[in-house]
């Protein structure tokens, strides 16, 4: 059986659509999943949140087969999944599990081979795709490759499970709560690292979580399921959160959008104020001069590969005799470009001095954001959308006055007849 066209190794995305999509276990009253119609466009983010039990994560089964649809169908790249081999298609779409799913008898590196073996490719293939993966998701080749996930945290767990689902390059991503195990802090890291792997791949991922502030940081568009995977809206957040469909989205969204929205926006799309800096290998009055030069009374120290080290003000260096070791304040905290500002602004209200180093993929250092700027933002957010509720209130007012209007010409038509 050829490969479908839109499921060939090395495309990049694929629309996934649901079309009348059923389920229906024997004995069930109602069904789970009750003729749902979806369509995910190739290359975005959807998130399918919704209460416990209303058929969220079984879409996803019907989407790669492990559970067969009792009515309707699941077309990838146009192609209908019903008609492929399952094994197949297992094999070229991707999936992650709260879980993860990892063989433990296994090194992390034969999980992530496991299925470009089984799909033939060559072993030099397969060990350069071993090392990208793992770099991908942040882990060190030379460190990983050869442990096994009993000796892994379940934030480098998880990590392994999107390297491994991501290693055949397929188009389309699974993802049933796939950080929903982990404790909050490393499910935010792991959040993060989600976003900076998509911004990178643009793969078409279908994203199940019952917590709406997951939905709104990683989704670029929200399907609010009901019972039986009843459509409430499916939108993008900002849509979902400033005109939310009826009253059961906005209770499920919760209160504060204007906060919420702070987790739509990326640092990388708001000032960042480049702020002078100078590495551990220069000499110590170079960095004393630029001191003395610096309008900010301090600089950015980096390291060797080019990382926020140190914050060096005035004085550090005389305090400390001269000597880099004993100066300055380490930086604790950095946040990448692709972080949300509500991940920025939770850094800079940690820091006594107001302010955030920023980085590149590898941590090389990218800028600085202060709290100036984020509260500005939020301002910014508040007031688009004390604007646009004013602009819905008006457009209803409008329609409720044409409409009054045309009921009374009605009523006075009659009369005359």
């Amino acid at each position: 059986m050829s490969e479908p066209a839109g499921l060939q190794s090395g495309t990049t995305a694929a629309t996934v659509e649901l079309e009348q999509l059923t389920k229906r276990y024997p004995g069930s009253p109602q069904p789970v999943v009750d003729n749902v119609t979806l369509t995910i466009r190739a290359g975005e983010t959807a998130v399918l949140v919704g209460p416990s039990g209303c058929g969220k994560s079984t879409i996803l089964k019907m989407i790669n087969r492990l559970v067969e649809p009792t009515g309707g169908r699941v077309r990838v790249g146009g192609e209908d999944v019903g008609a492929m081999d399952p094994v197949g298609l297992r094999r070229r779409i991707g999936y992650v599990t709260r879980a993860s799913g990892l063989f433990p008898h296994m090194t992390v590196a034969q999980n992530i081979a496991l299925v470009p073996e089984m799909s033939g490719w060559p072993r030099a293939r397969i060990r350069a795709r071993v090392e990208e993966m793992l770099d991908l998701v942040g882990l060190d080749p030379v460190e990983f490759r050869d442990r096994h996930p009993r000796g892994l945290s379940g934030g480098q767990r998880q990590r392994v499970a999107v390297a491994r689902a991501l290693a055949a390059d397929p188009p389309v991503l699974l993802m049933d709560e796939p950080f929903g195990a982990v404790d909050p802090v490393t499910r935010d890291h792991l959040q993060g690292e989600l976003i900076r792997v998509q911004g990178e791949l643009h793969k078409t991922i279908v994203f199940v979580t019952h917590d709406f502030d997951e939905a709104i940081r990683l989704g670029d568009r929200i399907a609010v399921l009901r019972e039986r995977s009843h459509i409430a809206q499916y939108d993008t957040p900002e849509s979902i959160l400033t005109n939310p469909a009826d009253d059961f989205v906005s209770g499920f969204a919760g209160g504060g959008a204007a906060l919420k929205r702070l987790s739509l926006t990326r640092v990388r799309e708001v000032d960042i104020a480049a702020y002078p800096t100078l590495t551990v290998d220069d000499p110590l009055q170079e960095i004393f001069n630029k001191l003395r030069a610096s309008v900010t009374n301090e600089i950015l120290l980096l390291d060797q590969r080019g990382r926020p080290y140190k914050w060096l003000r005035r004085g550090d260096l005389m305090r400390a005799k001269g000597s880099l070791a004993r100066a300055g304040t380490l930086v604790n905290d950095t946040v990448p470009r692709d972080a949300t500002l509500r991940d920025a602004l939770e850094a800079v209200l940690t820091d006594s001095a107001g302010r955030v180093a920023v980085t590149g993929r590898r941590g090389e250092y990218a800028g600085v954001v202060d709290v100036e700027t984020l509260m500005n933002t939020v301002h910014e957010l508040l007031e688009a959308d004390r604007l646009e509720a004013m602009e819905t209130r008006h457009a209803l007012e409008e329609m409720r006055a044409t409409q009054t209007h045309a009921e009374q010409e009605g009523e006075g038509g009659g009369q005359m007849t």
